[in-house]
């Protein structure tokens, strides 16, 4: 199966000089957040984008609060994939400024975001399930809180939550993963030894997926305090948990004006949790690239995709990827 995926992309490779000589769509830039399902949403967008519509795109490696900050800024990067647009308050008021427009949900059921304990420590402490009982036992979570790397939205939420809850002074100390790697290791690696483990992860993700986890009771969902919480200036930061995450592909306005078709197959491009799930297991296992993902999907879920795309483009991809 690897070797057909890598057939297909190399056939794509090749073909991208011919695209060009009937583009009508141009140059093309195009945010890799850095997280795996962020990543093969980029990948399979700009597949697309290149093999059907003749783009020329440029992926820019980012994250959350410094691609919006560019577009704010800048105007750029053309489209942002994979936006969690309730732990970015700079989101909506991009939106009201009308620098930036909002295509479409690509994770159809939303996404899930949650302060975790492997499923191994809640059977053997159900105590650790919530966070009375994790401040009455630090060292049963090994006095650790695994937080996302700097830059995500969710660093900032993570750290007023924890201020609110006077988690250092309980005895447990903020850790911060320099990547979504090495947060996504430190999961396997306690699953290895059956270790503690507890901190901040996502989903869809392969992951969660593979390796069973529990989510930690700490509060409800409090629209102030969460939105408070989501901001660097923060004064008095209170608890609240994250809400069912709305995650978005958005792009800048100008360029939604230049590029019709192109918004037009943005605002289609979804994946459920479940599809997302499978493609990013498939890759973990086989050791895969974004791009060799991309073209999991593209021919394990060719139902789908055929309705996001014009018929001209629909047509080109179904003759490379059959």
């Amino acid at each position: 199966m690897k070797r057909v995926l890598t057939g297909a992309v190399a056939a794509a490779a090749m073909t991208m000089g011919a695209n060009a000589a009937y583009a009508d769509c141009g140059d093309v830039s195009i945010t890799e957040m850095d997280w795996a399902s962020a990543a093969v949403v980029t990948a399979v967008a700009k597949f697309i984008m290149e093999q059907g519509y003749g783009c020329s795109v440029q992926v820019v490696p980012s994250s959350t609060v410094p691609a919006l900050t560019s577009l704010a800024e800048t105007g750029e990067p053309d489209i942002l994939t994979e936006v969690w647009a309730n732990s970015t308050p700079a989101y909506e008021g991009l939106l009201a400024d009308g620098k930036l427009v909002e295509l479409g949900h690509v994770l159809s059921d939303g996404g899930v975001e949650a302060w975790w304990i492997p499923a191994y420590l809640a059977e053997t402490n159900p105590e650790l399930t919530t966070w009375e009982g994790i401040m009455a036992n630090p060292e049963l979570v090994g006095g650790r809180f695994h937080d996302c790397p700097s830059g995500w939205a969710c660093d900032i939420i993570n750290n007023n939550n924890l201020i609110a809850l006077e988690a250092e002074a309980g005895g447990l100390e903020r850790f911060q993963h320099g990547s979504g790697e090495t947060l996504q290791a430190s999961i396997a690696a306690a699953y290895d030894e059956q270790a503690p483990w507890f901190g901040y992860y996502w989903a869809p993700t392969a992951v969660l997926g593979k390796y069973p986890m529990v989510q930690v009771q700490v509060a409800g969902y409090d629209a102030d305090a969460h939105t408070c919480n989501g901001s660097v200036d923060c004064a008095d930061p209170s608890v609240s948990a994250y809400p069912a995450a709305k995650v978005v592909t958005a792009a800048s306005s100008a360029f939604v004006e230049r590029e019709p078709e192109v918004v037009e197959l943005l605002s289609q491009i979804s994946f459920t949790n479940a599809q997302m799930g499978e493609v990013l297991a498939w890759r973990l296992d086989n050791n895969a690239s974004y791009d060799e993902a991309a073209v999991f999907f593209l021919t394990t879920y060719s139902d789908t995709w055929a309705g996001w795309l014009n018929e001209e483009a629909s047509e080109k991809l179904s003759a490379l990827l059959q």
